[in-house]
C-alpha cells in the first residue's frame, strides 16, 4: 500500500500543485552512467511509494530516453494524482551512438530550437514518449543565450497552449539567476525551475530572482540542490555544476559537514530540507537513478534537523544571514 503524499504546494495563481519533493528524471536517461529500464522503472515506484507526485523530465535528458522511461513507469503506476513537467527548447535529432553527457545510445541527440513550430512539435512527440495526454507543466529549457528566439517562439506556444488548456502551467528551466530573471520579464510565467543557485553552497538567488518570484508570483521549483554532488558526498569524487570542484569550494563543503556531522545531521539531509524553507520555494526537486538514491533521500527530507545547527551555519559565516530556514 503506499504512503500517503507529501504535502502539495500550488504553482502561482494556477491550479497545478506538487509535492514539496519531487523527482528529478535526468539520471533515469543515462546521465554519465547508463541505467537499466527495469531499475530506472523501480526508481519511479519507490518515488511514488514514498509520496512523491511531482516528476520532472525532458526530452534532453538522454535524447528522449528519461521520458520513455517515465513514461513506461507510469503505466504501472497510472497518471491519477501525478504532475508531470517537461520542457521545450530542443529537437531531437539522428545521431550515433552515445552523445553529450549521457552515456546510452537512443539514436538521437537534442540540439536548440526555439521555435514556435519546434515547441508545438516537441510538446506532441513529449506526450508519445510519456505515453500521456498531457502534461502538466511546460518549461523553457536554457534559454540563456536565445532568451529573443525563446521569448517569441517557445513561450508564446506554451503561453497558447495554457490558454487553450492543453497545459496547465508554464515556467522557466534555468541555471543562470540573470538570465532567468531577465526572461521572467518577458511574459506571464507561473514558475521558475532553477537548478543550483539555491543551496547551501550557493545563495545567488536570494540576490536578484528570489524576490522578483515573489513579486510577480512565481513560485520556484528548486533544483541541483547538491550542486551536482559535492553536496552529497565533499570527500568522495566530488563535483560542482558536474565539474571537478575546486578546493575553496570543496573546503567549504567540508565545513558545512562538519557543523552537520556536530548535531548528527547528514549533510545531505540539510542540503535537502534548506531550499523548500524559503517562501518562493513551493517543490524541492531531487535526482536519482535507482530505488536507493530515491529512499535515501525520501529519509534525508524527512530527517530531524535542530534549529541550532542553521543557526551555527549562520553564525560562522557558512550561510547567508539572511536566507531563510526550517
Amino acid at each position: 500500500m503506499d504512503s500517503p503524499e507529501l504535502p502539495r504546494r500550488r504553482l502561482g495563481r494556477t491550479d497545478v500543485s506538487v509535492t514539496a519533493l519531487g523527482l528529478g528524471c535526468a539520471p533515469l536517461g543515462g546521465l554519465f552512467t547508463p541505467v537499466d529500464p527495469a531499475v530506472a522503472a523501480d526508481a519511479v515506484a519507490a518515488a511514488h511509494a514514498g509520496g512523491v507526485r511531482y516528476f520532472d523530465t525532458a526530452p534532453h535528458y538522454g535524447a528522449g530516453l528519461s521520458e520513455r522511461r517515465l513514461g513506461s513507469a507510469l503505466t504501472t503506476l497510472g497518471r491519477a494524482g501525478l504532475t508531470l513537467s517537461t520542457k521545450m527548447g530542443r529537437v531531437l535529432v539522428d545521431h550515433e551512438g552515445p552523445w553529450d553527457i549521457w552515456a546510452e545510445d537512443s539514436g538521437k541527440a537534442a540540439v536548440f530550437d526555439f521555435s514556435y513550430r519546434a515547441c508545438l512539435d516537441s510538446h506532441e512527440a513529449s506526450l508519445d514518449r510519456l505515453g500521456v495526454d498531457r502534461v502538466d507543466i511546460g518549461l523553457v529549457h536554457d534559454p540563456d543565450d536565445h532568451r529573443d528566439e525563446a521569448a517569441a517562439g517557445t513561450y508564446r506556444a506554451l503561453a497558447e497552449l495554457r490558454d487553450a488548456g492543453r497545459i496547465g502551467a508554464v515556467g522557466i528551466g534555468m541555471n543562470s539567476t540573470e538570465a532567468a530573471a531577465d526572461m521572467l520579464g518577458r511574459g506571464d510565467f507561473d514558475l521558475a525551475l532553477i537548478a543550483g543557485r539555491y543551496t547551501l553552497l550557493d545563495q545567488s538567488a536570494l540576490d536578484r530572482l528570489y524576490p522578483l518570484c515573489l513579486e510577480r508570483g512565481v513560485s520556484v521549483v528548486a533544483a541541483g540542490v547538491f550542486n551536482s554532488g559535492v553536496l552529497a558526498d565533499p570527500d568522495g569524487r566530488a563535483t560542482f555544476d558536474y565539474t571537478a570542484a575546486d578546493p575553496a569550494l570543496l573546503a567549504r563543503a567540508r565545513a558545512i559537514a562538519d557543523v552537520c556531522a556536530k548535531y548528527d545531521v547528514p549533510l545531505r539531509a540539510a542540503a535537502l530540507q534548506f531550499p523548500g524553507a524559503h517562501p518562493a520555494v513551493a517543490s524541492v526537486l531531487v535526482g536519482a537513478r535507482n530505488p536507493a538514491e530515491v529512499d535515501d533521500a525520501l529519509a534525508m527530507f524527512a530527517h530531524p534537523i535542530p534549529g541550532a545547527l542553521w543557526h551555527e551555519l549562520k553564525r560562522t559565516g557558512l550561510l547567508a544571514e539572511e536566507a531563510p530556514t526550517p
